[in-house]
């Protein structure tokens, strides 16, 4: 099959490539020259045979909002396009409604696999008509994993984004919960071999997982993890997630927790925490940890009188 593909960067050059390797033609475009087979969107659209199909993979909000409006000017009725980028489902939905009024398809694709996916492929999670997601059934067995799973029509435009965004809710907290379990089993003074611990958990335990595999691959090669800075940013899923469940009053703790948990661990110095510092001092005269330190003079503060 011919497609389309519209950013070549480190995922969608990956797809590319393994859809290649799949025996499909892509006609590749990316602001990069260094990399793209084509000179504009224009060019792109003359090189396939209609009708046509293109992927758009680039980073979602403005740069998706601008391709997949500039892809109306350029397509024509019959044509289909597919968001596999992190867009937010309601964004979809506009989308597939500015495309459907020109008579084009619109397929959204939640993408699961990241640098993984080239050699072990993706997992995709798609909504849209019934007869656009039959017609790019082709790319998608090419680009899933070998076997049964790896690959849904979760529904409606939009239902694709949506799981993939629930699906990295959970990613979230299943990180979370691994990270915690390490920070208090490496705190103990009972467990000598912390990363050995982790490792053996790998095979015959309700917890092993990818993610299990990859904290392991991470563990042997900095086993104290002392290279790396407690620091962790979000990319906008999570925050989508917990909004849904608000929007459908669905209680969420540990996926929102594990949000606020990344939110805490880009400050120093939490000003939340400077307050509960404060007030168990006044009310508790229990020591405060200064900028001076809390041995340093000053530091500790006398219960107000009663």
């Amino acid at each position: 099959m011919q497609l389309g593909m519209i950013g070549l960067g480190r995922m969608g050059g990956n797809m590319a490539e393994r859809l290649r390797r799949g025996g499909h033609e892509v006609v590749g475009y990316d602001r990069d020259p260094g990399v793209t087979d084509v000179g504009s969107l224009a060019e792109l659209v003359e090189r396939l045979e209609p009708p046509r199909a293109v992927w758009v993979m680039v980073p979602a909000g403005e740069p998706t909002h601008e391709t997949v409006h500039s892809l109306g000017t350029v397509l024509s009725p019959g044509d289909v396009v597919i968001d596999g980028g992190n867009s937010h489902y309601v964004d979809d939905q506009r989308h597939g409604e500015e495309l459907r009024a020109k008579g084009i398809g619109f397929v959204d694709c939640g993408v699961s696999g990241g640098v993984w996916g080239l050699e072990n492929g993706y997992a995709l999670m798609v909504g849209g008509d019934a007869a656009d997601v039959e017609r790019l059934m082709p790319v998608f067995d090419a680009l899933k994993p070998p076997g049964e799973f790896g690959f849904v029509h979760a529904g409606e435009i939009g239902a694709g984004h949506f799981v993939k965004m629930v699906h990295n809710g959970i990613e979230y907290a299943m990180m979370q919960a691994f990270g915690e379990g390490y920070e208090l089993i490496e705190a103990s003074k009972i467990v000598t071999n912390v990363p050995e611990t982790f490792r053996s958990w790998q095979e015959g335990t309700v917890i092993r997982s990818w993610l299990l595999d990859l904290m392991n691959r991470a563990l042997a090669d900095d086993p104290e993890l002392d290279a790396i800075r407690g620091y962790a940013n979000d990319s906008g899923e999570g925050r989508w997630t917990v909004q849904a469940a608000v929007d459908h009053a669905v209680p969420l703790p540990a996926i929102t927790a594990s949000l606020f948990a990344r939110f805490a661990s880009r400050q120093d110095d939490s000003p939340a925490m400077k307050v509960v510092a404060a007030l168990r001092g006044q009310f508790g005269g229990h020591a405060v940890e200064s900028a001076k330190g809390a041995d340093s003079p000053g530091a500790d503060v006398e219960p107000p009188p009663t």
